[in-house]
């Protein structure tokens, strides 16, 4: 048996106001759904953040619509959890839900367990970390359950796992129901999977299926799983989708004309435009001989970005020699200003994402929330 797991779709999201990029998410998307199709999985596991906001456009929910409506014509089911970017923080029905109540895949984010094809299934939606210690019982209770099935059991989260990254992890691998067979993560946005010794098989992050806006841009490959469960071990292998390539580059101001031609070069071939950063260190910096010689570059690439930057942040910061942990930079970036850990917590994890997403009602109601909170653990 074959299925694929799917995380960090995000669809919907539109980088620097492009159409481009846009259709580069469709595109990717579809591509792990016609892929898993071809290679005839039996079941699609989506893994949280389907959409980019959890009020989507018109556009997303009908590519959405449409991808699971081509698995279903290839007698392929689906399952699905929601992670942060799919819940609104006000009441309000989960655009997901729809393909629930419509037969079109299946909700499993409630923690309970089902069994499909003498597999037993249970998934929980993103759990926020103030809410992690009330899950105690409930992972007891699936971990029973799992322990009990005879066959593989797989458990759906969309949480960040604190070995796998100490700044976004939410649990610790020690939290986990240790029953399961598999674990299809979902929220991390790089591929990465682990064993540990007390977990019954692999912890597994396919990764986001595009680039997205908090990863900066980066050489980086993107994908999903095909887990075989033909065996009594989960066997997890990774597909790379086909992205639109981005490139960072470094370079002295003396230099840039030479940076130029070697990164002409470098993309001349590329079949899709690609998204390029350089960034400038140097003295006596003139910004139109800049702007000249990037000029050269507008016709060979999507977007071509560059800063001016200091010799002593080009060598130190990991903001800019790792890009892929942008989120961890703005983290620890937070704590030092704010002097707190956990308000910087708060700052990026919940008080961020809608802001970034200009869900001004949706932030404002993560503030009242933490303020009520604050007062019930003053008043105690």
């Amino acid at each position: 048996m074959l299925f694929s797991h799917i995380s960090d779709i995000h669809l919907g999201l539109i980088q620097y106001a492009s159409e481009e990029r846009e259709q580069d998410v469709y595109k990717a998307f579809n591509e792990a759904i016609d892929t898993s199709i071809k290679d005839h999985v039996d079941f699609v596991i989506f893994a949280g953040d389907l959409f980019h906001v959890p009020t989507p456009s018109g556009t997303a929910i009908v590519q959405m619509a449409n991808a699971l409506k081509r698995l279903k014509q290839n007698n392929v089911d689906s399952f699905f959890i929601l992670g942060e970017h799919d819940i609104s923080r006000i009441r309000t029905t989960p655009i997901p839900y729809v393909y629930h109540n419509l037969g079109f895949s299946r909700y499993i984010g409630q923690g309970k367990p089902i069994e499909y094809k003498g597999v037993l299934l249970v998934g929980f939606d993103k759990i926020r970390k103030p809410e992690i210690p009330h899950f105690e019982e409930k992972f007891a209770e699936v971990d029973k359950a799992a322990k009990e099935h005879v066959g593989h059991k797989i458990l759906v989260l969309h949480q960040g796992i604190t070995e796998f990254n100490k700044f976004a992890g939410e649990l610790q691998s020690t939290d986990l129901p240790n029953n399961f067979t598999y674990y299809a993560m979902g929220h991390l946005h790089d591929m990465d999977t682990r064993n540990f010794n007390q977990l019954s098989g692999p912890v597994a992050y396919p990764g986001s299926t595009e680039l997205t806006t908090s990863e900066g841009i980066k050489e980086a490959k993107k994908g999903f799983f095909e887990v075989d469960i033909s065996a009594k071990e989960a066997k997890p292998d990774w597909i790379e989708l086909h992205i639109r390539p981005q490139f960072s580059f470094k370079t002295d101001y003396e230099k840039l004309e030479n940076t130029v031609k070697e990164i002409s070069d470098k993309i001349s071939s590329f079949e899709r435009k690609p998204i390029v950063e350089i960034k400038i260190q140097g003295e006596n910096i003139e910004t139109d001989y800049i702007q000249a010689q990037i000029s050269l570059l507008q016709a060979q690439t999507l977007r071509c970005f560059w800063r001016i930057s200091s010799k002593e942040v080009m060598d130190s910061s990991v903001f800019l020699d790792r890009p892929n942990v942008i989120n961890d930079e703005m983290f620890r970036l937070s704590v030092n200003a704010l002097g707190s850990k956990q308000i910087a917590e708060f700052a990026i994890k919940e008080l961020l994402p809608p802001l970034t997403s200009n869900q001004l009602k949706e932030a404002m109601h993560v503030i009242l929330e933490n303020f009520e909170q604050f007062k019930k653990e003053k008043e105690k």
